[in-house]
């Protein structure tokens, strides 16, 4: 009886696929949701979130009396909530994925923090937080339940 061949070289090859798959994620259907959110996050900036001043105002940086807490949701809604949402969909990186959840988390607070920001210059002349920014919150809030949800699957 003849014994199989053992081949090092496809052994190998099976061990790196094998490494490659654990560290991906397969986000299934969480992915559609994840997409909406970012759909939704983009077309806040479209909206008030402030008096008169746009979402893409503050991310431009056209509307520097808001103070830092609007501006860094702002930025970091859009680093984590947009451009890491796309990456971590386009590579399915499982590690990109725990970024995107730790990132999302941070930023809902920042944003709850940047809407009280805004509600306590009310009683002072200020505007109060807008639609664009609140709908922005929620937003980054359904990533960060969605990328904790995808990056725990593994």
């Amino acid at each position: 009886m003849t014994e199989p061949t053992h081949d090092p070289d496809l052994d190998a090859e099976i061990a790196g696929i094998a490494r490659s798959m654990e560290r991906r994620t397969e986000p299934g259907r969480t992915a559609l949701t994840v997409a909406i959110a970012v759909v939704v996050l983009l077309a806040t900036l479209a909206l008030p979130y402030t008096g008169a001043v746009r979402g893409w105002e503050v991310l431009a940086g056209l509307a520097p009396d808001l103070g830092v807490l609007p501006r860094l949701f702002t930025f970091t809604a859009v680093g984590f909530g947009v451009v890491g949402s796309a990456l971590a969909l386009a590579t399915r990186w499982w590690a990109l994925a725990w970024v995107c959840a730790v990132g999302c988390g941070f930023t809902v607070v920042d944003g709850v923090w940047a809407i009280w920001s805004r509600q306590t210059v009310v009683p002072d002349g200020g505007t109060g937080p807008g639609i664009g920014l609140v709908l922005a919150v929620l937003a980054v809030l359904v990533l960060a339940v969605s990328w904790v949800r995808i990056a725990l699957r593994r």
